[in-house]
C-alpha cells in the first residue's frame, strides 16, 4: 500500500498494517605465520558497495546516503551520509535506522513489507510540521498525518519525510500518488521518522537525523540514496 495523504493508503511506510592484504611475517611457537592486515579503503568509492551498485551512483552526485541493512530478512539498518570532496568520499554522519519489516528485496511489490534494493535520487520532501530549513523542495501539509487509529507510536511517523524516488514522479510532493511503473510495483517509499521498529517498505531514522538531513541534502549536490542489505550492496 501507499504511504500518502489518504489514511487507507498510508500503511506502506510503517503503519500497523502494514578485502585483505598480507603484512610482515611473525613467529609463534617457532613457526612463521603471515600477519594479515586490512587493505586501506579506496576513498573514491562508497565503502562496502560492490561494482554493480557503485556504477549506478550518478557521476555528478556529491551526497550519498547509504543504508546498510543488517540482513536480507532484518528490519535493522544503519544510515551513513557521505559527502564528496574532490574525488574522495568522506563519512559525515551516521544513525541507527529501520527498514522494511521483512527486510529487503531486489524486486519490490506492493505489500511485500520489504524495502527495495538500489540507487535512487532524492528530490522532494515534506511533512506535517513546518519546513525546518530544508534545501530540497518542501511541502507542509496536514495530509501527511498518520491516522490516529494506528498505534500511538506511529502518529508522528510523517512529521518529516524525504521521498525516495522509487516509482514516483520527481518534482512532486512526496504524497503524490502517481506511480509510473504501475500500482503493483508499490510506491511512496520514504525516509521518515522512526517509531522503534520495522516499516512496510520505507527507511526510518530519529527526528534529529531527519532534521539534519533536511537541512543538509542539497539538490545542487544531486543527492542519492544507496540502500539494501549488506550482502546485496557488496554483490
Amino acid at each position: 500500500m501507499v504511504c500518502g495523504a489518504v489514511a487507507v493508503t498510508l500503511s506502506a511506510c510503517g503503519g500497523p498494517g502494514g578485502g585483505g592484504g598480507s603484512g610482515a611475517k611473525s613467529h609463534a611457537g617457532g613457526r612463521g605465520e603471515a600477519a594479515r592486515t586490512s587493505a586501506p579503503a579506496d576513498p573514491t568509492r562508497i565503502p562496502d558497495v560492490g561494482d554493480r551498485i557503485q556504477r549506478q551512483i550518478p557521476s555528478n552526485s556529491r551526497q550519498v546516503l547509504a543504508v546498510y541493512g543488517e540482513g536480507k530478512d532484518s528490519a535493522d539498518s544503519t544510515v551513513v551520509l557521505y559527502t564528496k570532496s574532490g574525488t574522495a568520499w568522506e563519512k559525515t554522519r551516521s544513525w541507527a535506522a529501520h527498514n522494511g519489516k521483512k527486510g529487503w528485496t531486489t524486486d519490490h511489490h506492493e505489500g511485500d513489507k520489504r524495502s527495495p534494493v538500489g540507487v535512487f535520487t532524492l528530490s522532494d520532501a515534506g511533512g506535517v510540521l513546518d519546513d525546518p530549513g530544508a534545501r530540497l523542495p518542501y511541502t507542509q501539509s496536514g495530509s501527511f498525518q498518520a491516522p490516529h487509529y494506528w498505534a500511538k507510536s506511529h502518529w508522528h511517523d510523517f512529521d518529516y519525510v524525504i521521498a525516495i524516488d522509487y516509482n514516483r514522479l520527481k518534482g512532486s510532493p512526496p504524497n503524490d500518488p502517481t506511480r509510473p511503473l504501475g500500482q503493483s510495483k508499490g510506491g511512496s517509499i520514504w525516509l521518515h521518522m522512526d517509531h522503534g521498529s520495522g516499516t512496510s517498505a520505507c527507511v526510518s531514522v530519529s527526528k534529529p537525523a531527519m532534521e539534519y538531513l533536511l537541512r543538509t541534502l542539497d539538490p545542487e549536490r544531486h543527492p542519492v540514496v544507496v540502500m539494501g542489505d549488506k550482502a546485496d550492496l557488496k554483490a
